[in-house]
């Protein structure tokens, strides 16, 4: 079995042009790529005013997925998951991500980052959660709201990290608007004149993001209180705690990653259950019994984040010895949707079933030491605020199609109509 060049694909998933298919569309092409006997490799055109364009192979499989993310010694995230990968100077001036690390430096912000997740915190988290979420549907009950992302699926996750985090009521609408402003145009097409301005934009937006936390920071280094940002930065794991720039990294990632997943995730699981009124009079029926399968079948169905990217560290065998043979320094990309669609892994893929057991979705990520640090958080989440929203608002429903934005990176929604 070898590598398949992109002539033979059903679709070139490096142009910008596939991702504004109709989902249905975008979703054969993925079964026809699983079909083929290898991964194909797709050339990516120069950015603008740079040369030398290249490409990656695009792992579509479920399994091949789970290898690249269980192998972090051979797929390496060090060069950076996105597209286009960070430039350098940018990496110096605002700091490395933690996705965008590999081991031992991954490892020790995560250990720093896990040690501040104390039982208290958490469990102060969860309260948090359920007092937002009736605030939330309070609002919606006597506000009446169109838009279900805005007044819903954005503010639940928000409000949840920025209590967390122990950010301060008057900056937060001014840090939403920083958070909109850097990730907007993730993943998203857009024409040659928005590409040269789009850039500083996002910059300026996560600069002025960092420097409100590195504030914060410094503040709590002198006067702790039981937030998280002071546990991040009084906590002392082999001599190490975060500094500055680096708290300031974590709190854009919690924030972008934290936010835009969850509010997704939110808005596609009120559709979902809208277009399936079996799934959802089940859901109903007994929600102690099938919240949980309903949040993994959401995130399995809607899959927030598309894809992410990775660097061959050495040659290596997809698959073992008589896999196809990728190179050192050669990129692939995980397709986690459609690894979450397999054929081989999932009965019926393209069904909606909250009652599917096993779930072994790759939502969260193809598991190894990248798994998604806000995991549990999300799903707690969602299984509070459609708690919530469906025992007090039982005829809650999406009014129409999802607004969606045309991205290579995630699963965007930018709009949701909904009555009750």
């Amino acid at each position: 079995m070898g590598t398949t060049t992109a002539p033979h694909a059903p679709a070139d998933l490096a142009d910008p042009r596939f991702w504004q298919l109709p989902a249905p569309d975008r979703a054969a092409a993925f079964a026809e790529l699983r079909r083929l006997p290898g991964p194909v490799y797709f050339g990516e055109r120069a950015a603008a005013g740079r040369s030398g364009g290249r490409g990656f192979h695009a792992l579509v499989r479920h399994a091949d997925v789970v290898e690249a993310g269980r192998t972090p010694a051979v797929f390496l995230s060090g060069p950076g998951v996105t597209t286009p990968e960070p430039a350098r100077w940018v990496r110096l001036l605002f700091g490395d991500s933690m996705v965008n690390l590999d081991d031992p430096r991954h490892a020790q912000l995560r250990r720093i980052v896990s040690r501040a997740f104390t039982p208290r915190l958490i469990a102060r988290v969860e309260d948090d959660i359920r007092e937002v979420a009736a605030r939330l549907v309070d609002r919606v009950e006597h506000e009446r709201p169109e838009d279900f992302v805005t007044s819903v699926a954005a503010e639940l996750p928000f409000q949840v990290i920025c209590n967390m985090m122990g950010i301060p009521e008057e900056p937060r609408r001014a840090i939403l608007d920083q958070v909109n402003h850097a990730s907007e145009h993730t993943g998203v097409a857009r024409p040659l004149r928005s590409r040269l301005r789009m850039p500083g934009r996002g910059l300026r937006a996560l600069a002025r993001m960092q420097g409100m936390v590195a504030d914060l920071g410094r503040e709590r280094r002198r006067r702790p209180t039981d937030d998280l940002v002071s546990a991040l930065v009084t906590a002392d794991v082999d001599g190490r705690r975060l500094t500055g720039r680096e708290l300031g990294a974590f709190f854009s990632l919690l924030l972008v990653a934290g936010v835009e997943t969850t509010r997704n995730a939110l808005a596609h699981g009120l559709h979902l259950l809208t277009a399936h009124p079996a799934q959802r009079a089940l859901l109903l029926g007994d929600p102690d019994r099938h919240l949980g399968g309903a949040v993994d079948e959401i995130v399995r169905h809607a899959t927030p984040i598309i894809q992410f990217r990775r660097t061959l560290a050495v040659d290596h065998r997809l698959g073992g010895p008589e896999g196809p043979l990728l190179r050192a320094g050669e990129k692939v990309v995980l397709y986690f949707g459609s690894a979450n669609r397999d054929e081989a892994v999932f009965a019926e893929p393209d069904a909606f079933d909250i009652t599917r057991s096993p779930n072994p979705h790759l939502g969260f990520g193809g598991g190894g030491p990248h798994y998604c640090l806000g995991a549990h958080l999300a799903r707690q989440e969602m299984k509070v605020l459609y708690r919530e929203l469906f025992t007090r608002l039982p005829e809650a429903r999406s009014v129409g199609e999802p607004e969606l934005i045309p991205s290579s990176f995630d699963n965007r929604v930018r709009a949701l109509r909904f009555a009750f």
